[in-house]
């Protein structure tokens, strides 16, 4: 018969084994993966169709909880704040060159992601990422000028005709500070990935300007108001401003004579991703062919995934199409560093 402080140790023994257990399945530590059937996506709002989400969760049995921000920098301080439990995040690149110099963002195993055969290398290796280690490429496109011609006079050929008085209280402007201060920039001929204070305060000045003609910034449905008529016009993202076109054919998209921004969003997995192979798996589910293609079908900017660019009807692929002339004269974002906090402090001061 045994004692009772060896019945007491024999249970205490028994309960910190399966404890170990239950814990050595959960997670591999950072960047580790959880026996979870669970992904969780940070991304864009208006930017995946649930469609493709459906898919994925009945195909594999994983469920995707699905959150959104409007602007880089809200997914920036998120991510900075701590590991949050984001397995995927979707920046643009020039907060991708943020997130690698910072380690925020765990190495992809590109072994998991076959499909990555499907993309277009001119999309590939970036300035953000040049040897393809964190990051996966999802869409890319520019910032455009839409204007409603039903209710505009005015010949809109670039930013500089958005000052006219015919504009006032009628302008919807990107939650995107680098994008309303870099269409200033254009303007005066500064470039766009500015970091020399003198002009980077001048095109502040001049967006503050603008401010009388503004009636909103808005980063989540920035084509409502124009598709409604209650805003005659916006600077917006091109795919955006095709989805306008699609409602309210009145819309015009100008690709405007200045210089403009040209951008990429890649995904990422944050550091610290509780799921990381299942993130993997749905990038590789993204990247497939006819997923990617019902991607553009709903959200047509350009796709790097050059077999399902191959599959989509003319008339997606001419509203996903960027002047060539257009394109050249343009630039992509960049991170502009310590005048990082200069653009921050204009945008405060402009929407005050």
């Amino acid at each position: 018969m045994r004692k009772p402080w060896m019945l007491i140790l024999s249970i205490v023994l028994i309960a910190s084994l399966f404890l170990s257990a239950c814990g050595s399945g959960s997670s591999s530590g950072s960047g580790g993966q959880s026996d979870e059937k669970v992904l969780n996506v940070f991304n864009w709002s208006e930017y995946l169709p649930e469609s493709v989400i459906s898919q994925f969760e009945e195909e594999t049995g994983i469920k995707v909880n699905y959150t959104t921000f409007s602007s880089n920098e809200e997914m920036y301080a998120k991510l900075s704040s701590g590991n949050l439990g984001y397995d995927i995040a979707v920046p643009t690149l020039f907060f991708i060159e943020m997130l690698v110099k910072e380690d925020m963002l765990e190495k992809i195993n590109k072994e998991n992601i076959p499909n990555l055969k499907n993309l277009n290398p001119d999309f590939t290796g970036t300035f953000a990422d040049p040897d393809d280690e964190y990051t996966v490429p999802y869409l890319w496109g520019s910032v455009v000028i839409a204007v409603n011609k039903e209710l505009v006079k005015k010949d809109v050929k670039g930013y500089k005709d958005l000052f006219d008085p015919e504009f006032k209280d009628s302008l919807v402007m990107p939650e995107d500070n680098r994008a309303s201060i870099g269409a200033m920039l254009a303007i005066k001929g500064y470039p766009i990935n500015n970091t020399d204070e003198k002009q980077i305060k001048e095109a502040g000045e001049l967006l503050k300007k603008l401010k009388p003609n503004i009636k909103a910034f808005d980063g989540d449905n920035p084509k409502g108001l124009l598709i409604t008529g209650e805003a005659k016009a916006s600077i917006m993202y091109n795919a955006e401003a095709a989805l306008a076109k699609r409602e309210n054919p009145n819309i015009e998209i100008i690709f405007p004579e200045e210089a403009s921004f040209l951008w990429q969003d890649n995904f990422v997995i944050p550091k610290g991703a509780p799921h990381k192979e299942n993130a993997e798996k749905f990038m590789d589910f993204v990247l497939r062919p006819e997923i990617s293609k019902e991607i553009s079908e709903a959200y047509p900017y350009g796709n790097p995934n050059k077999e399902a660019v191959k599959l989509l009807p003319k008339e997606i692929q001419e509203e996903m199409s960027i002047p060539k002339d257009f394109f050249e004269r343009s630039e992509y974002a960049r991170d502009v560093g310590e005048a990082t906090v200069l653009y921050d402090r204009i945008w405060t001061e402009v929407k005050q």
